[in-house]
């Protein structure tokens, strides 16, 4: 009771601060399965316009500090653009293991489960109670297999309004890719952004196209495609084409044009 007592005046404080005319930062334990929290980095702009639940690849283990540093991750292409969303009147929840995995393997063999449907679950519907806007779900690399994992399994009711993935995982010989899940569930909005010169094995643009056809429940879709910018070390890392390097800012601004498109 007091953990959720604290987020309550946690979460209270950060919207009154916006509200005030500050992107304010906050961190927050949702409780969600029995014994666990789902820990969230918040970033909330005066008057938000939506909110995203952020995925960054890799294993996930962010680690976040109660004082919102974070001991791995700062460099993940939507971990660093962070603040350039809220700019733009998002609120950012950056999704971190749960409680009970802040240790390796953290998110690796997790992403495709039900517990991680169900703390998911709990932060949609903690910021659809505190920010009273439409709330996407945004993954980059590995953090696409949660949030389209998390889009097929979400029920009426309690679903995101929307889904963006960047640098799809479209191919992968050790689990299950995005494009062999089962789109044909997801009933929202889905905006695919990729690279054409990505360079990781696990990501090459031309599946896309296969990626693009199984979405044909969805209402909206579109592939956004990017290229140049710069590419710099591991062809799966952050600062290579598959993490956008350079080319942040014009791709913020195309994400969240895309979804506050009518």
């Amino acid at each position: 009771m007091r953990s959720l007592k604290l987020l309550i005046v946690t979460a209270l404080w950060a919207f009154w601060s916006a509200a005030n005319g500050q992107v304010t930062q906050a961190v927050v334990d949702v409780p969600t399965r029995s014994g666990v929290t789902q820990r969230i980095l918040v970033l909330t702009p005066p008057q938000p316009k939506a909110a995203l639940v952020v995925f960054p690849g890799g294993h996930g283990g962010l680690q976040i500090f109660p004082n919102g540093l974070m001991k791995w991750g700062e460099g993940n292409f939507l971990v660093r653009t962070r603040q350039m969303f809220a700019d733009e009147g998002f609120i950012v929840a950056i999704v971190d293991a749960p409680s009970d995995r802040q240790s390796r393997p953290f998110l690796h063999g997790f992403r495709q489960t039900q517990e991680h449907t169900a703390d998911i679950r709990a932060v949609v519907k903690w910021l659809r109670d505190y920010s009273k806007v439409p709330v996407w779900l945004i993954g980059t690399s590995r953090g696409t297999q949660s949030a389209a994992y998390v889009a097929t399994e979400l029920a009426d009711g309690e679903r995101a309004d929307g889904l963006v993935l960047t640098a799809t995982i479209v191919k992968d010989d050790k689990g299950r890719p995005v494009p062999a899940m089962p789109l044909e569930k997801i009933r929202i909005p889905v905006l695919v952004v990729h690279h054409e010169q990505d360079g990781c094995e696990l990501c090459p643009y031309a599946l896309t196209a296969d990626l693009m056809s199984k979405l044909g429940n969805a209402p909206r879709t579109q592939l956004l495609a990017f290229k140049g910018g710069e590419n710099k070390g591991d062809p799966c890392e952050a600062m290579a084409y598959h993490g956008f390097n350079g080319l942040e800012r014009d791709v913020v601004a195309q994400i969240t044009d895309w979804i506050l498109a009518k």
